[in-house]
């Protein structure tokens, strides 16, 4: 499995839907987590994002569909940044 950062900003819409459904975060990770994706983390935050979701998908592909699927909603846009442990990233290096 591979680790990415998925950065999110909720649109005017999911704004709206937020307000009047909190819970709605819930029901999207469930979402989330049947298309084979795992969240591990997830912080709302401020600035230009609202929400930091640290995610563990089989590969690019998947994640590459998740990101499809939620933007393609109209409520949040999405930024997703693939992750390497720290670790990993020192044996790359030493290579």
């Amino acid at each position: 499995m591979a680790m990415y950062v998925m950065l999110t900003a909720l649109t005017s819409e999911g704004r709206r839907t937020l307000k009047e459904r909190p819970e709605r975060i819930k029901e999207v990770n469930q979402e989330v987590e049947k298309m084979g994706v795992k969240i591990l983390q997830q912080y709302a935050v401020l600035g230009p994002y609202d929400f930091v979701n640290i995610l563990d998908a089989p590969n690019n592909e998947v994640i590459s569909k998740v990101a499809v699927e939620l933007g393609s909603r109209g409520t949040i846009q999405t930024t997703t940044l693939p992750a390497l442990p720290i670790d990993d990233f020192i044996q790359a290096v030493k290579k």
